[in-house]
C-alpha cells in the first residue's frame, strides 16, 4: 500500500470513528429524555458540535505524519481524492465522508486552492445517496377504529416511563385529527396511511414524533411533541399539520436535533417531502450534520450563481456599524462581512466579533437567534457586484477582500438566511400585524432571556420578521450570558443638580444594565413602542430581568416550544370509565 492510499484509508478511518461517537453522542439523548436530564441533553448538543473540529483535528496530526512534505502537493491530494472516491463508492453516507475529507484538506490549504479535482466540490456519485425511504419509516394502515391505531402508534413509541394518561392523550389526538382531516381526507377510505419515521427526534425539553397522513395522492404531514411531566410521565402536548408547523420546527433557528439515524440522508429526503420549501442543506443542520450542511449549500449556491444573472447588492435596511450585509434579489440568503473599522460607539475586535458567532453556534438558540454558515476565501464573480456594493466593501472592508482576475475572494464572511429587518416591516404593517410582530419581539427578547441571552443591541434593526412571521435576532456583536449582566433601577436624584446633569450622577459599571432606557430602541415609532408596552411592559423593569437570573441560576431549563402556546392539549385526564 503506497502512501497516498494509506493516507486516504486514514481519513476515512477518522470519518468512521467521527461518526460512530457521533452516534454514541445522540444515542444517550433518549435515556438523557426519560430521567429528566436536560442540561445533560443541552452538554451533548455542544459536545457532538465540537466533536467534529476535534475529530478533524486529530485526523490532520496522522495524515501530516503519514505524507510528510507532500501534504502540500496538489498532484497529492489528486490521486487522494482518486482513491478516497474509489473507498466510498456504494458507501451509505458517502456525501458525509466527502465533506469530511474536505474539512482535512482545507485545514491543511486553509481554503485555498478549492478545486474539484483535488476535493468534492461536486460528487460523482450525485448530491445524496439513493434511499429507499420505506426503511426508516412505520406504516399504520387505518383498516380499523383511528383510536386503536393511534394507540399502537404510541404503544410503538413509548418510553421506559408511562404516559401520563394514554388514552387522554389518544382522545386528543383523534380529535384534532377529525377537525383538521375530515373535510379534506376520507378517513373511511381503505386506502389511509401513517407514515411515521422509525425514532424520536430529541431537543431540549421535547421529543417529537414525525411522519405523514396519506389517502391517495393527499398527504399531510404532522408531529406529536411530546414532554416530560418531570414526575416520572410523559405526555402528547398537541399535533402539528402541515408543512408551515413543520418548517417552524425544523427552523434555522433552533438548536440541532439529537435523532437516531444511522444514514442521514433517508431522513433528510423523508423531511424533504415534508417540507418542499426548506433547504435540504438546512434539513441536514438540523439534524446536527451542520458540516455537510454547509458542503450542500455551496454545491446549491453554486448552482444559483450560475443559472441567474441579477447582481449582489447592498441588503435593505439600515447599515450596521460592525457588518457590511449584501444580497440579491434572487437569493433567500445574505452574505455579512466584519468591518475593517467600526463605527462609533462600537468598541471591539473583529476576534471578539467572530467569538460571538461562535457562541451562537454552540448556544441554545430558543428559536430566536438565526444560525449562520461560516466560509473562508470564498470565490465569486467579480462582474456579479454592483459598483455601489462594491464601493461599500472598498471603503469599510478592504482587507477582506482580492480581486484575482475575473473572481472576487471574500476572505471571511458568513451566510445566514434573509429576513426582513423588523423596523422595514413595521413601516406597511397593518395594526393587526403591529400587534402580532410586536408581541414576538417581546417573546423573542424574553425567550433568549430565558436562553441565558442577553441580547445588548434590542434596536428594531437588529431583529428580523421570517415568512412565518416570526421575529428572529440576528446582530450578534453585544450578546453577552444574561448571568453576567448587573440589571439596576436608576437612582433617584438627590438633589436638583443631579436631576439636571447631562450625565449620570451615579456609577456605572462595564456590565450594569438599566431596563428603565429599552425604551429608546423604539426611537421614531412611537406606534410600535405603545403596542409594545401594552404587551411587554415589565421588561423595563429591572425585577423581571433579576428574576430571569436567579431561574437560571436556580438550574430551571425553559421550555421553548416550536408552536403558539394556544395550540396545546388540554391536560385533564378522562374518567377511568371512558373509552378513546
Amino acid at each position: 500500500m503506497d502512501t497516498c492510499e494509506r493516507f486516504a484509508r486514514t481519513i476515512l478511518n477518522g470519518f468512521e470513528s467521527y461518526f460512530a461517537e457521533y452516534q454514541n453522542i445522540t444515542l444517550a439523548a433518549r435515556a438523557r429524555f426519560e430521567v429528566a436530564d436536560w442540561h445533560g441533553i443541552r452538554r451533548a448538543a455542544i459536545d457532538r458540535i465540537d466533536l467534529y473540529k476535534a475529530k478533524t483535528t486529530q485526523v490532520l496530526e496522522y495524515v501530516q505524519l503519514l505524507a510528510g512534505d507532500e501534504i502540500r502537493d496538489l498532484d497529492f491530494w489528486r490521486g487522494a481524492r482518486e482513491i478516497y472516491a474509489g473507498l466510498i463508492v456504494g458507501h451509505n453516507n458517502f456525501e458525509i465522508a466527502e465533506t469530511f475529507f474536505n474539512s482535512i484538506y482545507c485545514s491543511v490549504f486553509k481554503h485555498r486552492k478549492i478545486r474539484d479535482e483535488y476535493v468534492f466540490v461536486f460528487s460523482a456519485q450525485g448530491d445524496m445517496p439513493p434511499a429507499d425511504l420505506s426503511k426508516v419509516y412505520r406504516t399504520y394502515r387505518l383498516d380499523g377504529p383511528l383510536a386503536e391505531l393511534l394507540e399502537r402508534l404510541l404503544d410503538d413509541y413509548a418510553f421506559n416511563i408511562p404516559y401520563e394518561d394514554k388514552r387522554r392523550d389518544v382522545r386528543n389526538i383523534k380529535g384534532a385529527i377529525l377537525n383538521e382531516l375530515a373535510p379534506r381526507f376520507d378517513l373511511n377510505h381503505d386506502n389511509v396511511e401513517f407514515h411515521v419515521l422509525e425514532h424520536h427526534f430529541f431537543r431540549n425539553k421535547g421529543a417529537y414524533i414525525v411522519g405523514r397522513i396519506q389517502s391517495g395522492s393527499k398527504t399531510m404531514p404532522f408531529v406529536l411533541p411530546i414532554l416530560h411531566n418531570e414526575a416520572g410521565a410523559v405526555y402528547v402536548d398537541t399535533i402539528l399539520f402541515g408543512s408551515d408547523p413543520v418548517s417552524v420546527l425544523f427552523s434555522f433557528t433552533r438548536s440541532y436535533f439529537l435523532v437516531d439515524a444511522s444514514i442521514p440522508s433517508q431522513y433528510v429526503l423523508f423531511l424533504q417531502q415534508l417540507m418542499p420549501a426548506k433547504p435540504i442543506s438546512e434539513i441536514y443542520s438540523a439534524m446536527g450534520h451542520n458540516k455537510h450542511g454547509k458542503t450542500y449549500y455551496h454545491r446549491c449556491a453554486y448552482r444559483h450563481m450560475t443559472s441567474t444573472k441579477d447582481q449582489f447588492n447592498i441588503a435593505p435596511g439600515i447599515k450596521g456599524m460592525v457588518m457590511s450585509v449584501f444580497t440579491m434579489p434572487s437569493y433567500d440568503f445574505v452574505f455579512k462581512i466584519i468591518k475593517d473599522r467600526f463605527t462609533p460607539p462600537k468598541e471591539m475586535t473583529r476576534e471578539e466579533v467572530k467569538a460571538k458567532y461562535a457562541l451562537v453556534k454552540r448556544w441554545d438558540r430558543a428559536g430566536r437567534m438565526a444560525d449562520t454558515q461560516e466560509f473562508t476565501n470564498l470565490a465569486f464573480a467579480r462582474e456579479r457586484f454592483s459598483d455601489e456594493l462594491m464601493a461599500e466593501l472598498e471603503e469599510v472592508a478592504p482587507s477582506v477582500i482580492e480581486e484575482h482576475g475575473k473572481a472576487l475572494i471574500i476572505k471571511h464572511v458568513y451566510v445566514e438566511r434573509r429576513m426582513t429587518p423588523l423596523n422595514l416591516y413595521l413601516r406597511n404593517a397593518s395594526d393587526e400585524q403591529v400587534l402580532s410582530v410586536m408581541d414576538e419581539y417581546g417573546n423573542a427578547i424574553k425567550q433568549l432571556a430565558a436562553a441565558n441571552i442577553f441580547p445588548g443591541d434590542m434596536l428594531l434593526k437588529n431583529f428580523g420578521v421570517t415568512r412565518h412571521g416570526r421575529v428572529v435576532f440576528y446582530d450578534y456583536d453585544e450578546i453577552v450570558p444574561l448571568l453576567d449582566c448587573n440589571f439596576r433601577k436608576i437612582p433617584q436624584p438627590r438633589t436638583e443638580a443631579e436631576e439636571m446633569a447631562s450625565k449620570p450622577w451615579y456609577s456605572v459599571a462595564p456590565n450594569d444594565i438599566f431596563p428603565e432606557e429599552f425604551a429608546l430602541f423604539f426611537s421614531g415609532n412611537q406606534r410600535a413602542r405603545k403596542v409594545f408596552d401594552t404587551l411587554h411592559s415589565e421588561i423595563y423593569e429591572a425585577e423581571f430581568w433579576q428574576g430571569l437570573q436567579e431561574q437560571i441560576r436556580s438550574g430551571y431549563v425553559e421550555d421553548f416550544f416550536p408552536y403558539r402556546r394556544e395550540l396545546r392539549f388540554e391536560r385533564e385526564s378522562a374518567p377511568l370509565s371512558e373509552t378513546a
